[in-house]
Formats: structure tokens, C-alpha cells, sequence
């Protein structure tokens, strides 16, 4: 028989709510400690709030009954910003537009961006050449700029070093308004309305103008001619790409699609790359191992397509990584019609949330959830999960479609990388993320850069 999840009071909501705000993390560790994997929050009448943890639960929702639930309330402030891109549409638009642009991502035409992906690696590795030894980054700004510069060349066919720290930046700034807008209880009513009431909407939108004028720059130089191509990247895909009907993508959707691609194509991998650079100088053993790989696959040269799969230490590493700092941390889905998940009935309208970041660190799932372990990713234990236990890209047709580019891109950087350097943590940093759209690190990351014989 169906039976409603356990929850909070109606009177302990608003307390929750209040930590929800000021610490989603914490308030979901809470809440799942206090009621079990699955939580009902009874939010207004005739709609609650569900939240689910397992690996079953992620695959219920996510894949086998994906079609009864859409995209969650949480994502109308993205639209106010990035638009109606992969990330934000839903129903028929959706479809279609998966349907143009899936194909441009697959593995075999994403394994060709490859050598574009290792000559932006290799400029950054030359500016640190050029710095004395010991010098100290800012390991997060370091990678956003190395994957901002991968995304210009590998999918706008663009050089972007000017716009770097300006870029950079505005992420910043829209990733914290989005954040802060999700968080303003109009964005229930009224997306456009929450960002009007929330504080320092004008400076956000001065940050949307940044992302919005290098983006259409981008689209108008290819289209002028002033900017050559070699026919392989995203842009001159999209321009190319034909529906069903024949008919090209229009100009707003093109715009919509290529400030997703802008926006999530860098932010992700950057985060992902830092938070990796990170956890390898608090662990000597994990480190010393990757770099044996490193010198034994490569023998001192760039990374190559056959090297990809020679190299599982490396991708264990940063599978290992995401899982205990997630590229995508929450999955949020609105249920438009009943569904029953796990034995909880779910009614039309309630919203269900499935955080990676929980589903991740599942005591009874994972041994030792918070430990930093990669040899779990190792092929000869990847039976021994759920398929669902890892889901760092979320799941299902509306997974992210730009899995393939992002993984080979950080699996060559960070080989690259460990072939020159090793990058030692300073003293100070906290590891405690910063919640925005995606998991940042909380402040600069400073680290030394040593040269490595």
C-alpha cells in the first residue's frame, strides 16, 4: 500500500526553510538524517516538496518514469538569463531541440576536438612556465580560464584570452543572482518578479550584457567571415544543423543555445578540475600514482584519443572527485502527473528533488562516503554499485548532453597537468563548497606551483 513519507511538521517548515536558504547542504543532510531516504515537506496545500536520496530513487525518476515529470519551478530564474537553451526548455521545444543538437555531441565527433582541447592546455602550462618556482595560483581561476579558453576554441572557434577575467567574472556574478533568486519565495509565483525583489538585480544584469555581447560578437564574426573555421566546431554545427522540416535554428534559439553551451560548457569542468587539483595535494599515495600513469602512458607527450582509455587511474581520479563534488549537485523535477516512488505516492504538481551531492555520500551505499577514494572508480570494482549510485551528470534522456566533450576534456587537462606540475595546497583553505548553481569552492584556492623533474 502507498504511504506518505515521513516529514516535518507543518509548524518546523518554516525553520527548515531558513536553513534551506542559508545552507541547502546542511539542510538536506539534516533533514535525510531525521527522516530517512525519503522526506515529504507538505510546502502549501495540494503541493509538497519530496525528497529522494537512493540510487533507485534517481533511477525511477530520472529514467524510468522521466515522462511524468517535468523541469522543476527552480529552473525559471536560468530562463531569466541563459534563456530557453537544453538546460531550461521543456515539452515539445525540448524535444526538438535535442533532437538538432544531440548529434553534435556525440563521442566520435567530440574525439576530434581533442587536439584543439590540448593546444589550450598547452598555452596555460606556458604562462606557468614563464612564473618563478613556488609561485602561488588561484587554482580556480586558473581552471576557469584554461576550460573558458577550451570552449572558445573547440566551440565557437574563438580566441577568448581578452575576455577572460571579465567572463569569469559574470559567471560568478549570475551564478550567485540565480542562487539568490531561487531562494526568494516570489520565484513560486513568478520568476521575473523574485529577480526584481531581489538585492543587486541591476549588477546582474550588467553581467548578462557581458555574457550576451562576446556571444553575439562570436556568432557575428563567423557569420561576417571575419572569423575563419575549420568546420569542426559547435558554432558552425548549429549554423548548419537542419530539423525535420528543413528549416535552420532561428536566431533567438541560437543565441539561447550557444550561452548555455558558454556558461555550463566552462563553469563545470573548471569546478570539477580545482576541486580535483584540491583533493591530490591532500593525498600524497592518490597523486604520486596518477603520476606514474601519467609518465608511464604518455612518455612526456600530449594526450592522444587511444591514450583516453590507457588512462584509468586518471579518469578514476576525477570520477572519484565528482562524486564527492558533483557537477551538477541537485536534480529538481515538477511531477505532471501521479506517480508512486519507492512506495511514497507522489501527487500532480508536487516538486521532487534528487540530489547527486546526497545520492553520492549514501552511507549504505558507498564504504566510507566521505573519503576521498578513487580506486573505487577502478574497472575491476565498477559492478559492485547500483548504476544510479553515480550520477554526476544527472540521468536519462534529459542527462547532459555535453557528458562526452566534458569528460575527455578533463581527463586530458589534468594529464597534462600532473606531466609538468604538482600544485600544493596553502594553508587556509576551506573545503566546504559554496552552493550556487554548481558546487564552487568557497574562496581562492591558493596553491604552489612545483615543477616536477
Amino acid at each position: 500500500m502507498p504511504r506518505n513519507a515521513p516529514g516535518p511538521a507543518p509548524h518546523q517548515i518554516p525553520g527548515l526553510l531558513r536553513l534551506a536558504v542559508s545552507d541547502p547542504l546542511r539542510s538536506m543532510y539534516q533533514t535525510v538524517s531525521r527522516y530517512g531516504d525519503a522526506v515529504r515537506i507538505p510546502f502549501a496545500p495540494g503541493r509538497n516538496i519530496h525528497l529522494f536520496c537512493r540510487p533507485e530513487h534517481a533511477e525511477h525518476i530520472l529514467v524510468a518514469r522521466q515522462q511524468r515529470y517535468g523541469k522543476a519551478f527552480t529552473y525559471r530564474p536560468l530562463r531569466e538569463w541563459i534563456g530557453l537553451g537544453l538546460i531550461t526548455s521543456d515539452g515539445e521545444l525540448w524535444e526538438r531541440q535535442r533532437r538538432l543538437i544531440q548529434p553534435l555531441f556525440s563521442h566520435r565527433r567530440v574525439s576530434t576536438l581533442q587536439p584543439l582541447m590540448v593546444d589550450a592546455i598547452e598555452r596555460m602550462l606556458r604562462e606557468w612556465d614563464e612564473r618563478p618556482e613556488g609561485s602561488v595560483v588561484d587554482a580556480t581561476e586558473e581552471m576557469s580560464g584554461m576550460t573558458l579558453d577550451i570552449v572558445g576554441a573547440t566551440l565557437f572557434g574563438a580566441d577568448l584570452t581578452a575576455d577572460r577575467d571579465r567572463i569569469y567574472h559574470a559567471v560568478e556574478t549570475l551564478q550567485d543572482a540565480v542562487t539568490k533568486v531561487i531562494k526568494n519565495p516570489l520565484t513560486w509565483v513568478s520568476a521575473k518578479a523574485a529577480r526584481r525583489t531581489s538585492p543587486g538585480f541591476r549588477q546582474w544584469d550588467q553581467a548578462k550584457a557581458t555574457i550576451d555581447e562576446v556571444v553575439t560578437r562570436v556568432i557575428a564574426d563567423r557569420r561576417s567571415g571575419r572569423a575563419e573555421s575549420d568546420g569542426r566546431d559547435l558554432l558552425d554545427a548549429l549554423l548548419n544543423a537542419r530539423h525535420e522540416d528543413g528549416t535552420g535554428i532561428g536566431d533567438v534559439q541560437l543565441r539561447d543555445e550557444i550561452v548555455t553551451f558558454f556558461m555550463a560548457g566552462h563553469e563545470t569542468s573548471a569546478n570539477c578540475l580545482a576541486w580535483t587539483l584540491y583533493l591530490l595535494s591532500t593525498s600524497p599515495a592518490a597523486r604520486e600514482r596518477l603520476e606514474e600513469e601519467v609518465d608511464s602512458v604518455l612518455a612526456g607527450r600530449a594526450p592522444t584519443q587511444e591514450d583516453l582509455d590507457k588512462l584509468v587511474w586518471t579518469r578514476a581520479v576525477l570520477s572519484e572527485s565528482m562524486r564527492l563534488y558533483p557537477p551538477v549537485w541537485t536534480v529538481e523535477r515538477d511531477a505532471i502527473a501521479e506517480d508512486e516512488v519507492a512506495g511514497v505516492p507522489v501527487s500532480a504538481g508536487s516538486t521532487v528533488i534528487v540530489p547527486p551531492y546526497l545520492v553520492h555520500r549514501h552511507p549504505g551505499v558507498w564504504s566510507s562516503p566521505e573519503a576521498f577514494a578513487p580506486e573505487r572508480f577502478l574497472p575491476e570494482r565498477s559492478g559492485e554499485r547500483h548504476k544510479y549510485a553515480f550520477i554526476p551528470f544527472g540521468g536519462g534522456r534529459r542527462g547532459c548532453i555535453g557528458n562526452a566533450f566534458a569528460l575527455i576534456e578533463v581527463v586530458v587537462a589534468l594529464a597534462m597537468i600532473t606531466q609538468r606540475y604538482r600544485l600544493d595546497l596553502l594553508p587556509g583553505f576551506d573545503p566546504v563548497p559554496k552552493v550556487t548553481v554548481t558546487l564552487r569552492p568557497p574562496q581562492e584556492m591558493a596553491m604552489a606551483l612545483r615543477r616536477r623533474a
